[in-house]
């Protein structure tokens, strides 16, 4: 039983049939996703100069492509598939390892395949693709002993481990929330994922405050102490996985990440200490953001974003230019969509038909909002900047495709759920 029974109980989700299945063309879970994908096309026309040299229509054209496919999924139950989900989980698995003999670089991260026709990024196929394969596995599952936590673990750290060392830091972080958010939403205790979130905690503190590490592991421990019947055991173990964390992360940070990552995690602190380098992109895109006021400067008309100030700001850096060319109010009305698309996405996983329809929910809504809250942080300088793409808005074909497919099984779970209610 998920935590989304309670919210059932409470809200009592019974309700009259309606035409919804002839609605679905104009769900909002469909036109939030496409409006924002036709403001984006015309930032990124501004910022590449002209319809006929920007990758405006590329955009665009997918974006709709992406609109009219998720459509077509949402008549397609996702019990039909379920035999095609571990098949499909296998073949990102191998697109991901294909990756370090036949990949395409672009700038020092090898995260492409050539297919001849057209090129994709495995990376981003990883997330759906892990969702899924986590869901079958969570489904119905009691997570009680560590014994438990094996095979969820074990689907998430292959592609994750894939994914790290292409590099690409962002997307493994992705991976590694959606887990954390999937795994509280199957009831396993809170404790026990703050023991594994909170690895990320010990490999900051010994690169920056290694005294502190002593006290930290024992805080560790009595997390563990007090959420496990083998309160001992438990404990030894959570405080073993930290210490192990601790001496692997120096051999992560010197072969896992190439240079400028480095630069990035740790130059969003003080971006003016390499103002033409690493603190490039986060000083511009501060200065873009400030320079739209209020209501911006009008739609194509960003100095800033005009004249390319932000290398490749139509991709990761996408929302310095709407604050520059919207302003603040542009910049509240896509936070708005943004936040009305999560909370839709949150209560279709509350009142899903089953554990598996509603853990596939979740996950997807866990990828949307940590890509949605670390991009707009990396832009704004609060963040490090971590190659983590803004949802629908950032260039990227890939990326929009599987965010449009994803969207389609949350309106295919949506459609399931009301007519049983019905």
């Amino acid at each position: 039983m998920l935590r989304r029974i309670s919210l059932l109980n409470k809200r009592g989700f019974l309700q009259k049939k309606d035409n919804f299945s002839r609605k679905f063309l104009f769900s909002p879970l469909l036109l939030i996703p496409l409006f924002l994908v036709i403001i984006s096309g015309f930032l990124i026309k501004s910022i590449q100069d002209g319809f006929l040299a920007s990758n405006f229509f590329s955009h665009v054209l997918t974006g709709f492509l992406g609109y009219f496919l998720a459509f077509f999924i949402s008549y397609i139950p996702l019990e039909r598939i379920r035999k095609y989900l571990i098949p499909f989980y296998l073949c990102t698995l191998i697109s991901l390892f294909l990756i370090y003999f036949f990949g395409i670089s672009v700038s020092g991260a090898q995260r492409w395949l050539n297919l001849g026709i057209f090129s994709f990024q495995p990376s981003e196929v990883a997330k759906l693709s892990t969702v899924l394969a986590l869901a079958l596995v969570l489904e119905k599952k009691i997570i009680s002993t560590i014994r438990d936590l094996v095979l969820p673990l074990l689907v998430v750290i292959v592609p994750w481990l894939l994914i790290f060392f292409q590099p690409d830091l962002g997307t493994s972080l992705v991976l590694l929330v959606l887990t954390g958010v999937m795994l509280y939403w199957s009831q396993m205790a809170i404790e026990w994922i703050l023991i594994l979130v909170f690895c990320l905690v010990t490999s900051i503190l010994y690169l920056s405050i290694p005294n502190l590490l002593i006290f930290w592991i024992l805080f560790i421990g009595y997390l563990a102490y007090r959420s496990s019947k083998r309160k001992i055991i438990f404990s030894s173990l959570a405080m073993s996985l930290h210490l192990l964390v601790a001496k692997l992360t120096p051999i992560l940070w010197q072969y896992g990440l190439k240079d400028y990552q480095k630069d990035r995690l740790v130059l969003f602190l003080d971006p003016n200490r390499d103002p033409l380098g690493g603190g490039y992109h986060l000083i511009q895109s501060q200065i873009a953001i400030g320079s739209g006021g209020l209501f911006g400067t009008g739609l194509l008309k960003g100095k800033l974003t005009n004249l390319q100030f932000i290398p490749e700001q139509h991709t990761d850096f996408i929302f310095s230019a709407l604050g520059e060319e919207l302003g603040f109010m542009g910049c509240i009305i896509v936070l708005f969509l943004f936040f009305f698309l999560i909370k839709k996405l949150i209560n279709t996983a509350s009142i899903a038909r089953t554990d598996f329809e509603s853990l596939v929910v979740i996950g997807i809504a866990a990828t949307f909002l940590f890509q949605i809250i670390i991009n707009l942080f990396m832009t704004i300088g609060l963040g490090p900047v971590t190659g983590i793409p803004l949802p629908f808005m950032s260039y990227g074909r890939t990326a929009l495709v599987i965010n449009f497919i994803s969207i389609g099984f949350v309106l295919s779970i949506l459609k399931r759920s009301r007519s049983l209610r019905s």
